[in-house]
């Protein structure tokens, strides 16, 4: 940006300053309960003259319709959403700079989420809609169970409610994660499960009076090996994967065993489901061994859905307004089209057109930076990520 346009963005934002917001928002833990962290962030969105609320799953919400001769119904409604716990443990907060001179704020959530949020929150506040509406509903505990976005969608509250919450009626999402300013349009899926194998215990002298769930592991393995020989790769995502993670089995050393058991992990791509998953694998592996062992696939029990695979189609105009947004503020700094590095909760808005952005990144060339104890954000592309949110919810609320 030139200097002249810099100024402008310095004269919108003085109400609302994300970088002094994400300067107090660091320090606060918020990795065993969010409580002090909400409680900051809805002062923060009272004071900036919005009118925000807290629903039963602990989601904060808050929503602009637009005024005078139009209308909500003229327009989309735009959803922007993040989360505000982070992983254990608390990184103190600090300042200072990268080896590039770049000054830094680094700090458990400074990138993963509360750099996206300051965006985010940067956008919503500056935004005045002539049509459609926007809603920010900023999540509790993305990191554990997404019972808050389990609940915006749909309407569901979580165990400790005491009462109905609303779902978020959104036709479009823009969901704050660390893309370094990247427009992120798909990411793979997550899902666990255990394959259990049934046979019947027999003295080991006497294996054939017995049916043994050990040896079945031979060929299950195998029916896994080759469970994606035929899938077809996702032109951003790739192949999905499938990867046994433990094995258990048998009781006593001089017995035939009556179980094993395998874990899986499932790295999904469009369009596959977690019970599409689930019945797929259980046949497959179910085609492969003896007759006379039992097959049975079950997912971890979670009380949330699985975070699925998403896509959104690059050519949509909220993928474009978002890009060309970044481009136009970065400058040289260009903005991918590209998917996210990691499952989100990005998943539980699709089908709706879906976009992840944000400032800082999941890992750089010296490793881990989200979740790590170097986790940092640079500050310049803070302000980059809440110029460009602006602007993005200007183009397509305007």
């Amino acid at each position: 940006m030139s200097d002249a346009e810099r100024g402008d963005v310095a004269a919108q934002t003085t109400e609302f300053d994300p970088v002094a917001f994400l300067a107090e928002a660091v320090p606060i833990a918020s990795h065993e309960s969010v409580d002090g962290m909400r409680e900051f962030l809805v002062e923060t969105l009272a004071d900036h003259g919005a009118d925000p609320w807290v629903d039963n799953a602990g989601n904060v919400r808050a929503t602009k319709v637009a005024a005078g001769d139009h209308s909500a119904d003229d327009g989309p409604h735009l959803v922007l959403n993040t989360h505000i716990d982070t992983v254990p443990p608390h990184v103190p907060f600090e300042q200072g700079t990268d080896d590039g001179g770049n000054e830094v704020f680094r700090g458990r959530g400074s990138c993963d989420a509360k750099g996206p949020l300051a965006a985010l929150l940067a956008g919503f506040l500056a935004v005045e809609p002539t049509r459609g509406a926007v809603s920010l509903a900023v999540s509790p505990d993305e990191e554990t169970l997404s019972t808050g976005a389990d609940a915006l969608v749909r309407g569901r509250g979580a165990d400790h409610s005491d009462g109905p919450v609303e779902p978020v009626d959104g036709d479009l999402f823009l969901v704050g994660e660390p893309t370094d300013c990247d427009a992120c349009v798909a990411a793979r899926g997550r899902f666990e499960g255990t394959l259990t194998l049934s046979g019947s215990a027999a003295h080991a002298a006497e294996p054939d009076s017995g049916v043994n769930a050990v040896a079945a592991l031979e060929d299950a393995l195998a029916a896994v090996r080759r469970f994606d020989d035929d899938a077809e790769a996702h032109p951003m995502l790739g192949a999905p994967t499938l990867v046994p993670t433990g094995v258990t089995g048998g009781e006593a050393t001089n017995q035939v065993p009556s179980e094993a058991t395998i874990t899986l992990d499932r790295r999904s791509v469009p369009p596959e489901t977690a019970e599409g998953f689930r019945a797929d694998l259980e046949a497959a592996v179910r085609a492969a061994v003896d007759d006379a062992v039992g097959v049975e696939f079950e997912l971890t029990e979670r009380p949330t859905p699985f975070l699925e695979a998403f896509d959104t189609d690059p050519d949509h105009a909220l993928v474009s307004a978002v890009s060309d947004a970044a481009r136009a503020v970065g400058g040289d700094t260009d903005c991918e089209v590209r998917p996210f590095g990691a499952a989100t909760e990005a998943s539980y808005f699709a089908p709706a057109p879906t976009v992840v952005f944000g400032p800082g990144h999941l890992a750089d060339g010296d490793g881990a930076v989200a979740h790590s104890e170097r986790e940092y954000v640079r500050v310049d592309r803070v302000r980059d990520a809440a110029e460009t949110v602006r602007r993005a919810l200007d183009s397509l609320l305007g």
